[in-house]
């Protein structure tokens, strides 16, 4: 079973933010020599974060790369707002990404937060298909598995789809596979991540935590089976060592979610920094930038350990043994 395997920014944004020198085109050189086929960028600030800037030249100069080694491209921004939409979606284009990952902005009850989300992406949908760029909706800490399903069947278009996350729907107490289990018809790329909990007197509140993939407790073989087994064939991988987030306000654990146990197992202190680290501040630039580097090889080595056990292959195995 031939899959394509691309990494996300994300997985160095200490680089990015720290390392002289490391751009995109470096995060592309990078990925290419780790095997991957393409990579997801983010461009989620007003200077479009990991592309550095918003001139165009960036965007042609990046995409001439891609475009030589024959790699593909998917670009994250946040919000639903239409006009932003409309921009990012040019941006896309632009770039020759095929896809455009956002998440909602909104605020307040659920129900609302979901009517406005679905309000702002029907209208947009028409560029998107124009443009021939997918739109995908994330479970990024905001919506259960079935709310997030349920905006993408209101809006009923065959360009919005779904990022499954493997890990976002911790943060509403929602199971994993709960979660994939109401979305799969509707994804079309993944986060492929590994997550560890800490307990709230260890971490000032209940905290889930990014730890290098293979370190935590997420089922990370059951999800991607369900995966591969929808059809699924290409799986992005994100290293989030030394990211954290809270559990959100006000969410109760759903059914099958049982704190300490399972993918909410926690995780015993003390805490290795190679492991995971909660206070970023307690440690250089230069130090942050070394143990990045070391958990996105060794997350990287469990990466590839379960799509192996599941059967698959790729150019990355031509491409490690020359």
């Amino acid at each position: 079973m031939i899959v394509e395997t691309t990494i996300h920014s994300f997985s160095l944004w200490h680089h990015f933010a720290h390392k002289p020198d490391f751009d995109a085109i470096a995060f592309a050189e990078l990925a290419r020599s780790m095997g991957f086929q393409g990579i997801s960028l983010s461009l989620n600030n007003e200077n479009y974060r990991h592309l550095g800037g918003r001139e165009p030249e960036r965007m042609d100069r990046l995409r001439a790369y891609l475009t030589t080694h024959e790699m593909s491209l998917e670009v994250d921004t946040s919000g639903t707002a239409p006009a932003h939409m409309s921009e990012m979606l040019n941006v896309a284009h632009r770039m020759g990404a095929t896809s455009l990952r956002t998440y909602t902005h909104h605020g307040g009850e659920v129900r609302e937060m979901m009517q406005n989300t679905s309000d702002n992406l029907a209208a947009v949908m028409q560029e998107a298909a124009d443009l021939d760029v997918i739109i995908v909706l994330e479970n990024h800490e905001d919506f259960t598995g079935p709310e997030l399903a349920e905006i993408v069947e209101r809006v009923s278009h065959p360009n919005l789809k779904i990022l499954y996350d493997y890990g976002n729907s911790q943060m509403v107490l929602e199971d994993p596979i709960a979660a994939l289990d109401a979305v799969l018809p509707h994804v079309y790329s993944v986060h492929f991540k590994d997550h560890v909990m800490i307990r709230a007197e260890d971490a000032g509140q209940l905290t889930v935590a990014g730890v290098p993939v293979g370190d935590g407790f997420l089922p990370l073989t059951e999800l991607t089976r369900r995966l591969l087994d929808q059809g699924l064939r290409r799986f992005t991988y994100e290293n989030v060592w030394a990211y954290s987030a809270p559990i959100q306000e006000g969410r109760k654990a759903l059914n099958g979610v049982n704190l300490g146990e399972g993918a909410f197992a926690y995780l015993d202190p003390p805490f290795s920094p190679a492991h995971v680290i909660l206070q970023q501040s307690a440690f250089s630039p230069q130090m942050l930038v070394d143990l990045e580097f070391q958990a996105l090889h060794r997350g990287h080595e469990g990466f590839r350990r379960v799509l192996r056990k599941l059967g698959t292959s790729g150019d990355w195995d031509i491409r490690e043994i020359c």
